[in-house]
């Protein structure tokens, strides 16, 4: 017969596991991002997108005047075209009509962006950006469900009869 302390730490330990679990299925693959970010006048913001291989991007940057730098792992950028990996920009007078992004990581690799506000006004970023999973969260998943396997493990010694002299 197992005893209350037993029950209860069977159930706790259970649901920590399923929550590991869960969340470990959830850090395989890629994890998209909903960007919607305000830089305020002379401050600039940095974007390092680690991306798999075909990975579509989509950005787009509304304001008086900012600096732009992008570095891909490849040529994937669909930008005004240059013939380098590194492009550096400077747009005015997009407030009306953005600055729209789209481009496709065309292999493994981050791509690293730079915006500068060189303008007046605030500066609106907005998209959708997809990027590989950090590795990290897998030990941490990992870690959470061996703490419920733990708890299961000591809730079980609750149960054992205790020998004589003991």
């Amino acid at each position: 017969m197992l005893s209350k302390r037993t029950i209860i730490g069977i159930i706790v330990g259970s649901a920590i596991i399923g929550i590991g679990g869960f969340s470990l299925i959830q850090h395989i693959g890629t994890i998209t991002i909903n960007e919607n970010y305000v830089v305020a006048v002379g401050d600039s913001t940095f974007y390092t997108i680690p991306a798999p291989n075909h990975t579509p991007q989509h950005m787009e940057i509304s304001g008086d005047a900012f600096d732009l730098k992008l570095e891909s792992p490849s040529l994937g950028l669909q930008i005004p075209p240059k013939d380098s990996e590194k492009i550096m920009e400077s747009f005015k007078n997009r407030i009306d009509v953005p600055l729209i992004l789209d481009w496709v990581h065309l292999a493994d690799g981050e791509t690293k962006i730079k915006i500068q506000n060189t303008g007046n006004s605030e500066l609106t970023i907005t998209g959708v950006l997809i990027r590989s999973s950090d590795p990290i969260w897998f030990t941490y998943d990992l870690m959470v469900i061996i703490s419920g396997i733990i708890i299961i493990g000591f809730s079980m010694g609750f149960t054992l009869r205790k020998p004589k002299g003991f």
